[in-house]
């Protein structure tokens, strides 16, 4: 959460103006006053605002703290498995079911891994490639490149290649 300079100077404003408004009704309120006399209008209006400087520096230092945290969270997220994208496909003819697939596991930067798993008759093998800015050092298949940029296009549904 983030505020503006000019945000935060609004609510400085408008404790600044409660604190006069409580100040003038406090004066005026019959009944209210001290059994020792007369009590000086500055006394009274320094103390609100004193106690209203108070407050604002609280509140400002819960903002300040509400952004730090906002920002670790927000350098979490983009570290976080956010963008996803699957391709199935047979792999081999005479295996059918497109069960072989390859699936991009991606960050918001474009990084994280692409697996593919290849399905056989006889045995299923699994593979890993690691995905640094939408780009792998090894080199990758078709259907690992099209997981790779679903992922990166962002949110789709499942597609089948033939």
């Amino acid at each position: 959460m983030n505020f503006s300079t000019e945000t935060l100077s609004r609510l400085v404003l408008i404790a600044i103006g409660l604190g006069v408004l409580a100040l003038a009704l406090s004066a005026l309120a019959p009944g209210r006053r001290r059994k020792q006399g007369p009590i000086e209008v500055d006394e009274v209006l320094h103390d609100i605002l004193e106690g209203q400087s108070d407050r604002i520096a609280r509140l400002e230092g819960a903002v300040r703290s509400l952004m730090t945290t906002d920002r670790r969270h927000e350098g979490l997220i983009e570290g976080a498995v956010r963008r996803v994208g699957l391709v199935r496909y047979d792999a081999f003819e005479d295996v059918g079911g497109r069960l072989s697939f390859s699936c991009a596991l991606l960050d918001d930067h474009g990084s994280g891994v692409v697996m593919t798993s290849i399905n056989g008759r006889a045995d299923t093998r699994v593979y890993a490639k690691p995905v640094t800015e939408g780009q792998s050092q090894y080199n990758l298949s078709l259907e690992e490149e099209e997981a790779i940029g679903q992922a990166l296009a962002g949110p789709r549904k499942v597609v089948s290649a033939s």
